[in-house]
């Protein structure tokens, strides 16, 4: 592949891995645009020792975990807490977890026995004060005291609107020795004045936008264990991704549980347009119509101020794809063209007992118009397999419809019911789990034999990528991803006259199964 990157420093010192684009694809920023205003300077992180002790934080779920688990390194590193360099020499262990499926709790429970193992032995062989151990996030959020009070596992409970009480938790937790519990949900934190702690990597960061969802739909437990929605400022925003450009990092996403319906009522937009739901497609709830900065806005205002810097987004809802956004990224090359379109079934009548806001047909005429808006879109997906109430011809449905799409990437789960959602109040969990378990691999089968076509096609293209690590198989060969979100790999070799990009370009040559 054609390729451009910033290969972090601390992967052997390495240089900038840079190429420009292809005309045929698109235009968009030469070698240039990628190699200026770079710093490489390290960002701040928990030292290795603090004056209240080390913390070691376990993050589980979603890319908002990720960037959770950075704010809450930064409110501790400012409370006097430095970073334990292994679990065994923490004193407080916080486990950052998603509850969105019974399987990603169950994996928690496991945990915490684990935990709680380790800290008695530790406790009885060394006489060393009994660690502390807490679970933060939606886990935390949903189940409130029955954690506290289950065989003894933990001390702390800290919903996700509660990160900025960390510091006086713990201090009851740890000098009092008292159970703590805040899992209030707020109406307001978005956490935006403080600057997350992020990983070594300088080349990829999460930026949180939005928090919360209104969407409802009838099988997620997010709209109650997030929250309602409620943005960022876009001056804050801007001001975060332009540092990590100065910082030399060059690829951010934005993140939000709906993160395309982000709105920034306190700003004055340029745009008179108010907001627009993508055709044919509804919400259960009033949009709230006031003027705001929306995301097209916000996009925007990002790809003019940081040209040098690749912007992604995840995740977004279907509704919230108007044409605006649509040409945003189609006249912005610096937005990369690989849109998240989650479908969840491709049966009309599951869709409406899901409470998507959206048929079949619909979904399909969209995906139409981002195709034909934006040239060279890769798209990709989520899929619920055995649905309250799905029949064997729903389905089918689902199957026809990845076939008909043909994914560049999907995310396929069998259902899982979560108490206080719609579907458990008024729905019945009738599909066998071998039934959903048979399907689910149908849905898997399908997929990866249409991805599979699409990574064929590949071959003789050019692409820009951006290295951002050493191969997983190979200490010889970099890793990199496409402006569409594919991996390439290819050998790590010297690279001279990397100022001249025709002397980078690599042609891809093979392709393999999707991940």
């Amino acid at each position: 592949a054609e390729y451009m990157g910033v290969v972090n420093s601390n992967m052997r010192r390495a240089v900038r891995l840079c190429g420009e684009a292809t005309q045929l694809l698109r235009e968009g920023p030469d070698l240039k645009h990628f190699l200026q205003k770079g710093q490489n300077q390290p960002l701040a992180s928990l030292s290795p020792s603090g004056s209240l002790g080390n913390v070691w934080v376990e993050t589980y779920g979603c890319q908002m975990n990720v960037s959770d688990s950075e704010v809450v390194s930064s409110v501790l590193r400012d409370a006097g807490y430095g970073r334990a360099d292994s679990v065994s020499n923490a004193d407080v262990i916080l486990l950052n977890t998603c509850a969105i499926r019974e399987n990603a709790e169950s994996k928690i429970w496991l945990r915490l026995r684990q935990l709680r193992s380790l800290r008695d032995r530790q406790t009885h062989m060394s006489g060393t004060p009994r660690k502390v151990v807490g679970v933060l996030g939606c886990m935390a959020e949903r189940l409130k005291h029955r954690l506290l009070e289950e065989e003894d596992l933990l001390d702390l409970v800290v919903g996700p609107d509660s990160y900025r009480d960390l510091p006086s938790l713990l201090h009851s937790s740890r000098n009092q020795h008292l159970k703590s519990i805040n899992t209030t949900l707020s109406p307001s934190e978005t956490y935006s004045d403080i600057m997350p702690l992020r990983s070594d990597s300088q080349t990829h960061a999460f930026v949180s936008i939005m928090r919360g969802c209104n969407n409802m739909c009838s099988f997620c437990i997010v709209p109650f264990t997030r929250g309602r929605e409620r943005s960022r400022d876009v001056a804050s925003i801007v001001k975060e991704v332009a540092q990590l450009g100065e910082l030399g990092y060059r690829e951010v996403t934005l993140l939000g549980q709906n993160v395309n319906s982000y709105a920034d009522f306190d700003t004055p937009s340029t745009r008179l347009n108010p907001p627009q739901l993508s055709p044919g497609f509804t919400t259960i709830y009033k949009p709230n119509t006031l003027p705001a900065v929306r995301f097209a806005e916000l996009l925007e205002r990002l790809a003019v101020a940081v040209p040098n810097v690749r912007i992604r987004f995840t995740s977004p809802h279907p509704k919230d794809f108007p044409d605006d956004v649509l040409n945003v990224m189609r006249d912005h090359p610096n937005i990369c063209r690989s849109i998240h379109l989650p479908a969840q079934s491709g049966s009309s009548v599951v869709l409406e007992r899901m409470r998507r806001g959206y048929t079949r047909e619909a979904y399909l005429e969209l995906v139409e118009k981002i195709r034909e808006m934006v040239p060279g879109v890769s798209l990709s997906s989520d899929f619920i397999s055995g649905f309250c109430g799905e029949t064997e011809d729903d389905h089918q449905q689902t199957l026809s419809l990845l076939r008909q799409v043909q994914y560049e990437h999907a995310f396929m789960f069998a259902y899982s019911m979560r108490e206080r959602t719609h579907a458990h109040r008024n729905y019945v969990d009738d599909v066998p789990e071998d039934v959903k378990q048979r399907r689910l691999q149908e849905v898997i089968d399908t997929f990866y034999s249409t991805a599979q076509v699409k990574n064929q096609k590949e071959i003789g293209q050019y692409h820009v990528v951006l290295v951002d690590k050493v191969s997983r198989k190979s200490q010889d060969e970099w890793a990199a991803r496409t402006d569409t979100n594919k991996r390439v790999v290819f050998p790590n070799i010297p690279l001279p006259h990397v100022n001249d990009p025709s002397n980078v370009r690599r042609e891809i040559t093979s392709a393999i199964d999707p991940p």
